[in-house]
């Protein structure tokens, strides 16, 4: 997935329906307001709530404008 994928315009977390933020290696998108890391395998975000994963508090969230 890339940044300019318009497919991630129209993805929220499933949890607080919120907009996600893709990580710069492009393999994940993340909520910084819950801390949540969703991975994406074989070009597939993976969505489902328990996919997520928490952050490490040490890690700081990035940022929704990034």
């Amino acid at each position: 997935m890339s940044p300019d994928d318009p497919l991630l315009a129209l993805l929220v977390c499933p949890l607080d329906k919120g907009p996600l933020t893709l990580l710069p290696g492009g393999d994940a998108l993340v909520n910084p307001r819950l801390r949540l890391r969703y991975p994406i395998i074989d070009g597939i975000p993976q969505l489902l709530p328990s996919s997520g994963a928490r952050l490490p508090a040490a890690a700081p969230a990035p940022s929704e404008g990034a």
